[in-house]
């Protein structure tokens, strides 16, 4: 069992994540077992199965005491942030994955006692590591990035979900008209990436707890602000809209979403 430290995680993390790049990088040379889960836009492949299985056998080698939320099944059923919890999304982007081979990330977050503590994002096909925490620093890879400018709406590009988007779910068209325009991307790691380097300003999407848990840990330590759509504490056990990106622009957006009625 290894100690429960900042460094020590997010080492591991790195470690663990860079398997993960390894290993994907090839796959997606390989044919695909794709089958679908909630709809036909909504994929699981072999790749994903195989992926998470690899990360929660490492998790549960080196922190046997640590809870795992995971996307396809293989962690545990976990009811409570108490103690050390790691969040594990194998392949973020899988629909880019399968499609394009292209903008999809591997994801690992990890919270103790409910409190973010090490998150990491590997973008697999530009072989990039984003990693760090709230108390130890965000890096690239070996380097230390610099926090992005707390940027207003106007002066930003955004990304929404398409749904959201096309459908003005919560008044985000108003949103989009007050940036400087409007990106998909389909992988939330790919967008968090985004928001880390200061290339966008604000993400807004339906996040599963996979989906969120490094990206929140890393935006928070890098001075961004992610917050739920209604302005309430973020539950990393449920599914739920979220707000990340500067504080001026999450600010802003949660006055535009409060007044969609």
């Amino acid at each position: 069992m290894m100690e429960i430290t900042t460094k020590g995680i997010d080492e591991f993390v790195v470690n663990v994540l860079s398997e993960v790049g390894r290993s994907l990088i090839i796959d997606t040379t390989k044919n695909k077992l794709v089958d679908t889960k909630k709809n036909r836009n909504d994929l699981v492949t072999n790749f994903d199965k195989s992926t998470e299985q690899f990360v929660v056998s490492m998790i549960k080698e080196a922190y046997p005491e640590a809870t795992i939320v995971s996307e396809e099944g293989f962690g545990d059923d976990v009811q409570s942030m108490d103690g050390l919890v790691f969040f594990v999304d194998p392949i973020d982007g899988t629909m880019n994955f399968v499609k394009r081979g292209d903008d999809f990330a591997s994801m690992i977050g990890v919270y103790l006692d409910g409190e973010p503590f090490i998150g990491g994002i590997i973008d697999v096909m530009r072989k990039k590591i984003f990693h760090g925490g709230p108390n130890y620093g965000i890096f690239c890879d070996n380097e230390k990035i610099n926090l992005p400018e707390n940027k207003a709406l106007i002066d930003g590009l955004i990304d929404i979900s398409a749904p959201m988007a096309l459908n003005n779910y919560l008044n985000t068209q108003e949103v989009v008209k007050n940036s400087s325009g409007l990106r998909v991307y389909g992988s939330a790691g790919i967008i968090f990436e985004h928001l880390l380097l200061g290339k966008e300003v604000m993400y807004m999407s339906y996040l599963a707890p996979w989906d969120l848990a490094a990206g929140r840990v890393l935006c928070e330590g890098a001075g961004l602000r992610v917050a739920s759509v209604d302005d309430t504490p973020v539950n990393m056990l449920k599914s739920q809209v979220v707000i990340a990106g500067t504080q001026n622009v999450v600010s802003e957006v949660l006055k535009t979403v409060k007044n969609c009625d």
